[in-house]
């Protein structure tokens, strides 16, 4: 049994960390069910973020389609939506509606800039939240532009992720209390909250806002570097021992100037020697010297590589279904690896399956479609 069994969710469609976040308690095996616009386009297998929900489709600007949705809306754990503040309100489908049908409901709300605030009713994306939050800042070496992974910092890491925490806490009290509650989950809170472990490094002026100059951004021990064959390596030995074991392998034990590890004065020359020195090796010589040891090292590589390294391909992390290469479910329980994730569903695939659960009869969906609330 999945540790989510028993566990629904009502996800109304949307774009990038909703859907996310709805899959990612698919995968972990809640049932979600998907509303989806009537008329929606197919995105077909490359829609992985749905993959393991059901779907529904309905006109929510029609009377009838809207109650259809309270009522699913009423059996559910959990309600997810990533609409700008108001618009759930003015679709007649906000919080204070969906819980006087359900008591228990965790409404949970993704937004950039949260419910509240000056900028709550702009228009942003995952790089500008990571920006103003801090997030963004150290991405980058000393004199370089600050460049965020897409999508990962913000949307995924401070959106998705802090909103199935905060629906999860509080699915559990409400088992434990009757009460629901409204997760406003915004993706400049989360990103922010993210950079706590560099908050506690910079208190300890381990940090400066100046970029370059501390062991995560600018030593030349933690830092990626390209080889012969213009592919990439990453090194990161910041404990002395580990630090230790590189110089061993790379034949610089006996280096004065490498010796004095956290001597800041030596990093930009060390960076250099450390630059020519890995240009001498092709990424996958550099791999064979290196990998499996506690230098701390590891190839950087590109999507389709991942799928395919002994490591990877091992815990099965990463795995091509119907022909699309997408990751597996995470975490794991009990050390198994998991299970292919469920099937991506069309839209509106399960429109009978999940109005019969609800106690809807044949005749009215007939009528329903008829009078364009399906």
């Amino acid at each position: 049994m999945s540790v989510l069994s028993g566990v629904r969710i009502v996800e109304f469609e949307g774009l990038g960390p909703g859907p996310f976040c709805g899959m990612l308690l698919a995968d972990l095996g809640a049932d979600v069910i998907l509303i989806e616009r009537k008329g929606a386009a197919e995105a077909g297998k490359a829609a992985i973020y749905k993959r393991g929900k059901r779907s529904i489709a309905l006109d929510l600007k029609n009377e009838q389609a809207k109650n259809i949705a309270l009522d699913i809306v009423a059996g559910a754990d959990a309600l997810i939506e990533g609409m700008r503040p108001g618009v759930m309100e003015r679709l007649g489908l906000g919080p204070e509606v969906a819980r006087a049908r359900n008591k228990k409901l965790v409404y949970g709300r993704l937004t950039g800039w949260g419910q509240t605030g000056p900028l709550s009713a702009a228009a942003g994306h995952d790089l500008n939240y990571a920006a103003l939050s801090g997030a963004a800042w150290y991405a980058g070496g000393e004199g370089e532009r600050p460049v965020p992974p897409p999508t990962l910092v913000g949307d995924v890491g401070g959106g998705a992720l802090y909103l199935a925490v905060g629906i999860l806490a509080g699915v559990m009290r409400a088992r434990e209390t009757g009460e629901g509650t409204v997760v406003d989950a915004a993706i400049v809170d989360g990103s922010a909250h993210m950079m706590n472990l560099l908050y506690s490094l910079r208190a300890a002026g381990g940090m400066p806002d100046q970029r370059g100059q501390s062991m995560l951004d600018g030593a030349p021990f933690y830092d990626v570097y390209e080889c012969k064959d213009g592919g990439w390596v990453s090194i990161g030995p910041l404990e002395p021992k580990f630090y230790a074991a590189l110089l061993e392998k790379l034949g610089l034990a006996g280096d004065a100037d490498f010796a004095a590890q956290y001597d800041t004065s030596k990093w930009p020359s060390l960076k250099e020697r450390f630059a020519a020195l890995f240009k001498t090796k092709t990424r996958d010589e550099w791999t064979a010297l290196l990998e499996g040891t506690d230098v701390c090292f590891a190839p950087v590589l590109a999507l389709s590589e991942a799928a395919t390294h002994p490591h990877m391909a091992a815990r099965g992390a990463l795995r091509e279904i119907d022909g699309v290469l997408q990751a597996a479910a995470a975490p794991r329980f009990d050390g198994a690896a998991p299970p292919d994730p469920g099937a991506i569903p069309g839209v509106g695939q399960h429109t009978e399956e999940i109005l019969s659960e609800i106690g809807v009869d044949d005749r009215l969906i007939a009528e329903w479609r008829e009078a364009g609330a399906l």
